[in-house]
């Protein structure tokens, strides 16, 4: 799983990073498919294959943020939280709420906003289940309990941990950031940043908050309990080489 500050740029070999950890994804009786709109990359289980559906929702959504950036570009630079903008479109309002709550720029929530509009819309429109992955930030709604393992680049404990998530805590948002994994800003050095929420926007913000507070093993702690703090935060975790800190509704299970 990856990203802290999120970039929204034309993506390009040198920034791109293949997502292998979708090989190991289990669907079950979803189906899955993908949908890229240029640095919008999907990941989608859904009861049946909705890639038209789901790219003419990914174009909206960038619709919205690329017209609002054009006329506020503050907003795409910005590491601290901006003020509310109540004439903003949704998926803005969305991401300025998020960076506010976790005292970040909002653009460290534009994957799990994203992620979370096009998962609830697909709801709305019928779909029964639905999980949106873009990249390691995810929007689930499911029936029933699932497990998403935790990738943590180098660390000993990479592939070695899942978090299970009961049917009654979706929908929610799990969104991870990482200083040593893919190609977003982190001011920290974690392997990995979890955090777990009722909103996949908050919980990306939230991510990239908890990942930055992280440089040392005795900053887990601490860190694990100021997010914890935030309200619609309901789990947090951090991977930091071979030390690891969990802290609300993070259920551990060892993965094969």
């Amino acid at each position: 799983m990856v990203m802290a500050r999120k970039r929204f740029l034309p993506p390009s070999p040198a920034r791109y990073c293949q997502r292998t950890y979708r090989r190991s994804v289990a669907a079950g009786l979803l189906v899955p498919f993908q949908v890229t709109v240029r640095e919008t990359d999907l990941a989608v289980l859904a009861p049946e294959d909705r890639s038209s559906e789901t790219r003419q929702l990914v174009l909206r959504y960038r619709a919205q943020l690329e017209g609002y950036i054009a006329g506020q570009p503050g907003f795409l630079t910005s590491f601290s939280p901006l003020p509310p903008d109540r004439s903003a479109p949704p998926l803005v309002r969305a991401m300025l709420e998020a960076g506010a709550a976790a005292a970040v720029g909002p653009m460290a929530a534009v994957a799990g906003a994203i992620a979370e509009g096009v998962g609830r819309d697909l709801l709305a429109a019928g779909c029964q289940e639905v999980v949106i992955e873009n990249g390691g930030d995810i929007f689930l709604a499911r029936q029933a309990a699932v497990v998403a393992g935790l990738f943590a680049g180098r660390s000993p404990l990479s592939g070695r941990i899942g978090i299970r998530i009961p049917a009654s805590a979706m929908p929610c948002g799990l969104c991870t950031s990482s200083a040593t994994v893919g190609h977003s800003v982190s001011l920290g050095r974690a392997d990995a940043a979890t955090v777990l929420a009722a909103s996949a926007a908050l919980a990306d913000a939230c991510a990239t908050a908890l990942g930055n507070l992280v440089k040392e093993a005795a900053d887990i702690t601490p860190a694990l309990e100021r997010i914890r703090a935030i309200p619609g935060v309901t789990g947090a975790l951090v991977v930091l080489g071979e030390h690891l800190g969990a802290a609300g509704a993070m259920e551990l299970v060892p993965l094969a």
